[in-house]
């Protein structure tokens, strides 16, 4: 299959990335940045998702997996109205299998940033629209929302020993998910799943039963 991957050059998408390229699926990433994925089913973009008109040209794509993300920068403009461009210009079309985004956890609690919070809780709400309008293709599409991953973004919290160990007491599980636990999750329902449609997948080690949020500052 023809895989689109936003954000691919770390973090959850280089991992979703490599767990396709695993299976030998056409893997395309765009993401602002270089990646070091060298694989010879992988093409890469460099190509900001905010720069409408200079997108790649990408045809035919099955499964659409929009991960490119940022917090404090633009989220609005970067979580949510370009990964809705990205969405209605690959996705909304006749030969998709499958769509995803990467959501928070966040967008079900609102224990974050404000603007954050909001471009995320739009994702949930796009979402079920999407899968409204690509079931007719017998395609779905849901979001998978991780609590805290172990990412290059989180590194200022994930190196305090303070902040750490407050969300330890936060997390039941008692640990956060690897980028490559995120990317199982991603070709779960994908690839495996052909009848969750329209849904938030929560997976967070039960952070979010205490709707506390810890960080810098």
């Amino acid at each position: 299959m023809k895989i689109l991957i936003t954000g691919t050059s770390q973090g959850i998408g280089k991992a979703i990335a490599e767990r396709f390229l695993k299976e030998n699926h056409q893997v395309i990433g765009i993401d602002r940045n270089d990646t070091a994925i060298s694989h010879g089913n992988y093409i890469h973009h460099k190509c900001d998702v905010c720069d409408y008109d200079n997108l790649p040209d990408i045809k035919d794509v099955n499964v659409l997996i929009n991960n490119a993300g940022t917090q404090n920068e633009n989220d609005i403009d970067v979580n949510l109205k370009a990964l809705i461009h990205i969405t209605e210009k690959y996705g909304v079309q006749e030969k998709i299998h499958s769509i995803l985004s990467i959501g928070s956890a966040s967008a079900h609690t609102g224990a974050e940033f404000p603007e954050y919070c909001a471009s995320k809780g739009g994702v949930l709400a796009y979402t079920k629209n999407v899968a409204l309008r690509v079931a007719e293709y017998g395609a779905t599409c849901n979001s998978l929302d991780p609590g805290g991953v172990l990412t290059p973004l989180n590194d200022c919290v994930i190196n305090d020993p303070e902040l750490w160990a407050q969300i330890m007491d936060e997390t039941p599980l008692k640990r956060w998910a690897s980028p490559e636990e995120i990317a199982e999750w991603a070709y779960f329902l994908t690839m495996i799943n052909g009848f969750c449609t329209g849904q938030s997948i929560l997976v967070d080690g039960g952070e979010a039963i205490n709707y506390n949020f810890v960080w810098e500052g």
